[in-house]
């Protein structure tokens, strides 16, 4: 049964304070996982961790920012020894961008790799060493459809993400001899908070819900598609609607991709 899937696992997700972090906290601890959940909002771990319900224990509520990973081997460190071991760690939490190239500082595209790359990684290779030495564990990243190839306004977040293509599948060959498994999540339009809280060329929030995105999947819908991927061992689990194609005609019809690239309003 579902609700005993990863009875006695500990799953720790980043980006749990909302959207598809949010509802993987709900969806692991349904099915009787204990969840570390993390981000840089506290409070809004509190209330997912709150909205658990009777199973609220189950979850561990570990704040910390992508943005400045200088502790995370301290943070892992605790965690295992509180908790034992950790078997899957979903990279959930991450950044986007609104903003030409030409209009957008060096500075922000740092800001951009350090939370989407130099923060995924850091927390990946700080849990990886305890996986190895449990000789068991499933490490996952998010990436984007725009992390498989490049999208208007977005140079630095898909640049960010398809670097994580290169990471985890190199992550995956040096370490299924210890049996440990990797995967990419490719996500396409889902309903969550990212456009919002995606950076213009100033560094300050977008502000709004793209109209794309407003049409995409729901995060419980997404979350579920994500817990499916894993138990299959897909080592790229793509979530999303119709949108997805575009990832088959940028591989088979590259002419035609960049014909159509720049009448999608968003993505």
């Amino acid at each position: 049964m579902k609700e005993k899937q990863f009875t006695g696992k500990i799953a720790w997700v980043t980006g749990a304070s909302s959207g598809i972090g949010e509802s993987l906290v709900h969806e692991f601890v349904r099915r009787g996982a204990t969840v570390i959940a993390s981000s840089n909002d506290l409070p809004g771990l509190e209330r997912v961790k709150a909205e658990c319900g009777n199973k609220s224990l189950m979850v561990h509520c570990i704040p910390f920012d992508l943005a400045d990973t200088s502790g995370i081997d301290k943070i892992v460190e605790k965690q295992v020894n509180a908790l034992g071991k950790i078997d899957f760690l979903l990279n959930i939490g991450g950044i986007s961008q609104r903003s030409r190239i030409d209009e957008t500082p060096m500075w922000l595209d740092r800001k951009i790799f350090e939370i989407n790359y130099f923060g995924t990684i850091a927390l990946t290779k700080a849990v990886l060493p305890y996986m190895v030495r449990q000789q068991s564990g499933h490490i996952l990243a998010t990436s984007s459809i725009s992390g498989r190839f490049g999208f208007p306004l977005r140079s630095a977040y898909s640049a960010s993400k398809q670097a994580l293509h290169g990471f985890f599948e190199t992550l995956y060959l040096e370490n299924k001899k210890f049996n440990i498994k990797a995967s990419v999540i490719i996500p396409g339009r889902v309903r969550t908070s990212i456009s919002f809280h995606a950076l213009d060329a100033e560094g300050k929030e977008h502000g709004k819900l793209d109209d794309g995105q407003a049409k995409g999947v729901l995060p419980q819908r997404a979350a579920e598609i994500i817990i499916k991927g894993m138990v299959r061992n897909k080592r790229e689990i793509l979530v999303g609607k119709n949108e997805l194609i575009m990832l088959y005609i940028r591989r088979y019809c590259p002419w035609l991709f960049f014909r159509i690239a720049d009448k999608i309003k968003s993505m």
